[in-house]
């Protein structure tokens, strides 16, 4: 049995932006990891109803996907007071996204950082306990789906393309090592155990154009979906998971994986 440890545990307050470690976390059965992808910057076509939310697509917020100069902005977002900080190109500046016109202002800079083209601003937008997962299109209880990193894989697609891979790139809530390389792929259906924690592996994670982007230099480097494709056959890197039994997870921790 191999003896696993959590190396890195993330949220991303706004979905898109800069992720906030975490030292630990306290989950709840069927939830989410709280504070996560609770905001986001909707596109100005997105349709998104606070009053009604809907999932939406990916493509429908300001994202790596189709940003890829979002890699070089690093915000701060405090999600009690809601105040935002935005730094981008050598300028700090710092908004409380809930007033209406820092919120514009927020967007506005924001999309004059990174350049966007869209010819209205984007909408800071939230209606929790809604979150902007990028599954939450697929299901209510993939909504609540925590994403798990194997850092073995990306060590093992780094060393197949004699590159240095970052974790980053995959933007995971949990990063976690001691289990042999793409293994997490082939335990659909089994548990994590940390503690008192488990964590059911619902699916594999489809990679998309998102990690395309150093997180270091904001260019788009690396094809990494076309690239797992080729040298493993498909398009996955990490599994989704939920919440089957609360507790708290802390950065160090061991863990087991239980059939």
């Amino acid at each position: 049995m191999n003896t696993l440890s959590i190396v890195r545990l993330n949220r991303y307050p706004i979905k898109g932006l800069s992720a906030e470690p975490m030292q630990t976390v306290t989950l709840r059965a069927g939830e989410g990891i709280p504070g996560d992808r609770l905001f986001g910057f909707a596109r100005y076509t997105s349709g998104f109803d606070a009053q009604n939310p809907q999932p939406l697509p990916k493509d429908r917020f300001v994202v790596l996907l189709n940003e890829a100069a979002l890699a070089g902005v690093e915000t701060s977002f405090d999600i009690e007071t809601q105040d935002l900080e935005i730094k981008a190109n050598g300028k700090t500046q710092s908004f409380n996204m809930r007033t209406p016109e820092d919120r514009m202002n927020a967007a506005s800079f924001l999309s004059s950082e990174i350049g966007l083209k869209d010819p209205e601003l984007p909408e800071f937008v939230s209606s929790a306990p809604h979150r902007f997962t990028d599954v939450s299109v697929v299901s209510p209880r993939m909504m609540n789906a925590i994403s798990v990193l194997n850092r073995a894989s990306v060590r093992e697609l780094g060393e197949k393309l004699n590159a240095e891979i970052q974790p980053a790139r995959f933007r995971a809530n949990i990063e976690i090592d001691g289990l042999p390389s793409f293994s997490e792929l082939d335990a659909v259906g089994l548990v994590l155990r940390f503690g008192d924690v488990e964590l059911n592996i619902l699916s594999r994670t489809k990679r998309c154009a998102a990690t395309e982007v150093n997180p270091d230099t904001a260019e788009r480097d690396l094809k990494i979906p076309y690239l797992i494709r080729r040298l493993m056959g498909h398009m996955d890197m990490g599994v989704y998971v939920e919440v089957t039994k609360g507790g708290t997870l802390s950065v160090g921790q061991p863990g087991e994986m239980l059939a």
